[in-house]
């Protein structure tokens, strides 16, 4: 796991509060700038991957900027105000351009600085003033806490649990297992008391160690909404962004892992039957560049790009051959060197959670399906190109609905509505059904934001659940301001009071300028984005680095602009990755390209849980998620032996209650601290084990 972390001292003179941090520093890290302020770099980071440029001190010579340096003395011996600029990640800009950008941010312009192909994150100093920057869904993110009368940031916040001895946060926890993707439940907590979490598309602004928050992105307002645009204007807008994303990756220097290692040098991408990695896979390989090395490491060819596709034998046949054959159809481009992983019962999701994991930063569902895609990462590149995000960020929430109601657009609802009676395949009633999902979206337009997070608190309170199956619940369940999570249902009593409690709060608060729709889409982009940072730490593989473009910034606001009422027809993302790839000059797509591929998932999902479901009945003999008052073991042993015999359960709701449950224990046996120094914590993070959660 790489992060940097620093902070930002109350005092900076010799007997101030800040004289005491001087005697701690991570363990394992390079110092990037010194005291009062300092900031390093953990892990096995990239010499291209931290780039650091020095603005010109007022009165003095320029300080040398170039890579992990510091400002010097001007001409008097004086020490100048500090201006400089740290870019830690995938950056597609140049020196100048970075110096440009620091220019801009010192007059204000923080939005400068995130419009840079790539994913990355932006640490900011003028004088004592930082700034920290991530990035728009949350993939990046930025999280802060108190600490010797200062605040410390890092970009991973068990560093920061460590230095302050914090405990398990609970509530959080029974939050993130009832409302995942409701930010009204989450707030900006993290699984560790007094460790704060960052909005996606706002900044951590530090003085003198006191922390303020501030937004770089406009939000649309409720009243006008997003400006509508020309559908081809802002499809051209799409492809130009993931061109320059796809670019930024290729631009760099080819990586070669050390001898033994197993990613391949050079550029390698999933190569599944799904629309979205099969384009970066596409535009990758079609992109002037070296997927290869210079040297002619990477592949058989030495340039071309290393295309690799999991084929699941343990489940076999139905959606997964229709999606392989259409994989060894784009791989007959002989700018693709196509490898297929095969993976029988050893691959199965819930496979080996038992096993010493890595520990990641937070819980996610993606603990469940690690060794899955662990298998199928190594066989890939040592920079790897991945399509998630793209469902998230091109995919119009089915809360946009009541948007277009709101606009007074009815007649673009009716293709959506007849589509969802198709994908249920509801006979008798299926004339009916465009009139259910109209009645639902006009409720939601016409509810406030308070009323709907208020109706969602007593939701909890009532114990009234969602039946799991079919588009159309889905679709109606997600027709609201905020909605429970699928894990909710096997929560205690005393959980989901604690969560509606945080819920009645967020009532009471002045309410969002947003739309639902679009809040509830900005919602979901960010819990998407914070699974894929788990999904990153779960599977990683050594010297290996995982790209998604779908979810860089630029990426992400050219979809923005994509309209509405494109968005909502059924198909629209895989029309927009098509035109995209024509654009691009790539026109020959196999037959069912932009096929749903998540059905596969879930077959794969269900026939795990079947094949490991004594091992999880011993998981949950005696839980930790049932010492901290969040579950009775008895229940969710239940629901596990109901859903491995085909009873229709949210299986996903029970993968996140076992990865929960896998990360609490990696957690409490973990040894060490992130931390060394005189003036080390005497405890590393949650050292007191689990609290019971207590109303």
């Amino acid at each position: 796991m790489r992060w940097l972390v620093g902070w930002s001292s109350a005092a900076a003179g010799p007997g101030g509060p800040g004289a005491a941090v001087r005697t701690v520093m991570p363990v394992g890290a390079q110092l990037l700038w010194g005291d009062p302020d300092p900031l390093w770099v953990v892990g096995d980071w990239r010499s291209d991957e931290v780039r650091i440029v020095h603005a010109e001190p007022n009165g003095g010579r320029p300080a040398n900027g170039g890579n992990r340096g510091n400002g010097g003395r001007n001409g008097n011996g004086h020490e100048p105000q500090v201006a400089r600029l740290a870019v830690l990640g995938r950056c597609h800009a140049s020196e100048s351009q970075l110096r440009v950008g620091l220019f801009a941010a010192r007059g204000g312009a923080l939005r400068h600085l995130t419009a840079w192909p790539g994913s990355y994150t932006a640490v900011l100093q003028i004088g004592r003033r930082i700034t920290v920057l991530g990035d728009l869904a949350g993939a990046r993110p930025v999280f802060h806490t108190r600490w010797a009368g200062g605040t410390a940031y890092a970009t991973a916040a068990l560093p920061l649990a460590d230095l302050t001895e914090a405990a398990l946060d609970v509530t959080h926890l029974a939050a993130l297992l009832a409302c995942p993707d409701s930010p009204e439940a989450l707030g900006d907590g993290t699984p560790y008391a007094g460790v704060r979490r960052v909005a996606p598309g706002h900044a951590l602004i530090l003085r003198d160690g006191v922390p303020q928050v501030a937004d770089y992105e406009p939000s649309a307002s409720l009243v006008g909404g997003a400006p509508n645009s020309d559908a081809d204007t802002a499809i051209a807008g799409v492809r130009d962004a993931l061109v320059d994303a796809v670019r930024a990756r290729l631009a760099q220097p080819r990586f070669v892992p050390e001898p033994g290692e197993t990613p391949a040098p050079g550029v390698g991408a999933d190569l599944s039957g799904g629309a979205a990695s099969a384009t970066l896979a596409l535009l990758a390989a079609g992109l002037p560049g070296m997927p290869g090395t210079p040297l002619g490491h990477g592949s058989a060819s030495g340039q071309r790009l290393l295309a690799v596709t999991f084929n699941d034998l343990a489940t076999g046949g139905g959606s997964n051959s229709a999606e392989l054959e259409r994989a060894h159809s784009m791989a007959a481009d002989p700018r693709l060197h196509h490898v297929v992983v095969t993976g029988g019962e050893e691959a199965l999701p819930y496979a080996d959670l038992l096993d010493t994991g890595p520990l990641t930063d937070e819980p996610g569902p993606s603990l469940v399906t690690a060794e899955r895609h662990r298998r199928r990462l190594a066989a890939g590149g040592a920079d790897h190109f991945v399509g998630h995000g793209a469902r998230q960020v091109l995919d119009a929430h089915p809360a946009r609905l009541a948007d277009l109601l709101m606009d007074r657009r009815r007649r673009q609802l009716r293709r959506p509505m007849t589509a969802l009676a198709r994908a249920d395949g509801l006979t008798g009633r299926s004339v009916l059904v465009p009139f259910t999902v109209y009645r639902a979206a006009r409720r939601l337009a016409r509810t406030s934001y308070q009323q709907g997070v208020e109706d969602v608190a007593a939701q909890l309170l009532a114990r009234r659940f969602d039946g799991p199956d079919g588009a159309l619940s889905a679709s109606l369940a997600a027709l609201a301001w905020c909605r429970p999570g699928p894990a909710a249902r096997w929560l205690t009593g005393e959980a989901l009071a604690e969560v509606s409690v945080r819920l009645a709060d967020a009532a009471a608060r002045r309410g969002p300028s947003e739309r639902p729709g679009d809040r509830r889409a900005r919602a979901a982009l960010a819990r998407h984005a914070a699974d894929h940072r788990v999904f990153e730490q779960a599977v990683e593989v050594r010297s290996q680095r995982l790209h998604a473009p779908f979810l860089d910034n630029q990426v992400v606001r050219a979809c923005r602009a994509l309209p509405e009422a494109l968005r909502v027809q059924p198909g629209a993302r895989a029309a927009v990755l098509r035109s995209v790839l024509a654009g691009a000059g790539i026109r020959d797509l196999p037959a069912g390209w932009g096929a749903n591929s998540m059905a596969s998932a879930a077959v794969a999902g269900r026939t795990g849980l079947r094949t490991a479901v004594d091992d999880l009945l011993d998981l949950f003999a005696a839980p930790l998620l049932a010492d901290a008052g969040l579950i009775e073991a008895r229940v969710v042993r239940k629901a596990l032996r109901a859903a491995a015999s085909g009873e229709a359960l949210p299986l996903d709701g029970l993968a996140e209650l076992v990865a929960t449950e896998v990360w609490l224990r990696r957690l409490l046996a973990r040894r060490g601290s992130c931390w060394t120094g005189t003036a080390v914590p005497d405890q590393r993070a949650v050292a007191g084990g689990v609290h019971r959660l207590s109303l």
